[in-house]
């Protein structure tokens, strides 16, 4: 099938997988994975208490009875991915003359540079350029291997904040994107994922020290949710807890350290991280 072909296709199943999406909307949950007195967990939030979970929410929701305060609780990055998979070019205001392309342009994160809410992130002592990308994160929750965009809604977990890192001298420079978008800390991820939202439309912003740099609706994605994830695993197996970066909408500009970079989407929460320099060798 030719691109053009596979792409109006696409597009035509993704509108279906919208509308079961919205269909589907019930109650919404917020799945954290924590630290508190010394030990790592995964819970669910119920006001201001978190309720501790057996393991990882992706399979089944197993409580243990044990509940801490939030207020006790350092948040960590909301799931541990075995991949980090990101869509670049993913809404028109982030274009600029380009024009937008036939299937989502995909590029990989380390699981190492997943960090979470409130970490820091390291600015390299090498690094001259470095952008915030505030972004929706889709978190898979069900083994996905070609699974059609109709299907693929059933392997989405839920949604969270992210915000892809990238150095932009290191993009322009390099053979490939690794260290401009894999470095360490090059991926905050968090507060939290929630469960049950219509995230094809959702509003997404970005601050730096306070003042928005970002603001936009996930229904301007040109390539949406169920699209993504349905051509990524075309070529990848998507475990439980991978993520997808969907893209960043608008323009980027650099940050410094001391800078306080804050990404907030609608139902989800407020993902904030300082940028510090990071030591040299």
């Amino acid at each position: 099938m030719k691109m053009g072909s596979l792409r109006r296709a696409l597009f035509s199943l993704s509108a279906a997988a919208a509308a079961q999406v919205a269909m589907a909307q019930g109650e919404v949950r917020h799945y954290v994975r924590y630290e508190t007195e010394g030990s790592v967990a995964y819970g669910v939030i119920e006001g201001e208490e978190i309720a501790e979970l057996a393991g990882a929410p992706f399979e089944a929701e197993r409580r243990t009875g044990r509940r801490v305060r939030r207020s006790g609780a350092r948040l960590l990055a909301p799931c541990e991915p075995s991949k980090v998979i990101a869509v670049g070019l993913n809404y028109r205001s982030h274009l600029g003359d380009q024009a937008a392309a036939e299937y989502p342009g995909l590029f990989a994160k380390m699981p190492t540079s997943i960090i979470g809410p409130e970490d820091e992130i390291p600015y390299p002592p090498d690094a001259e350029n470095l952008h915030y990308e505030g972004e929706l994160v889709l978190v898979i929750g069900r083994r996905a291997k070609n699974v059609s965009v109709e299907e693929a809604p059933a392997h989405i977990f839920g949604v969270t904040c992210g915000n892809d890192l990238s150095e932009r001298n290191w993009q322009r420079a390099d053979l490939q994107w690794f260290r401009a978008k894999a470095t360490d800390g090059f991926g905050p991820l968090g507060p939290a994922i929630a469960r049950g939202l219509n995230y094809g439309d959702l509003l997404l912003e970005t601050r730096v020290n306070g003042e928005t740099r970002q603001s936009q609706r996930t229904r301007d994605l040109i390539f949406d949710a169920p699209l993504i994830v349905s051509y990524v695993s075309r070529y990848v197996t998507l475990l439980p807890g991978d993520v997808i970066y969907t893209g960043t909408p608008g323009r980027t500009a650099a940050v410094a350290p001391g800078d306080v970079i804050e990404v907030e989407i609608e139902g989800i929460g407020i993902l904030r991280n300082r940028v510090v320099a990071a030591p040299g060798d």
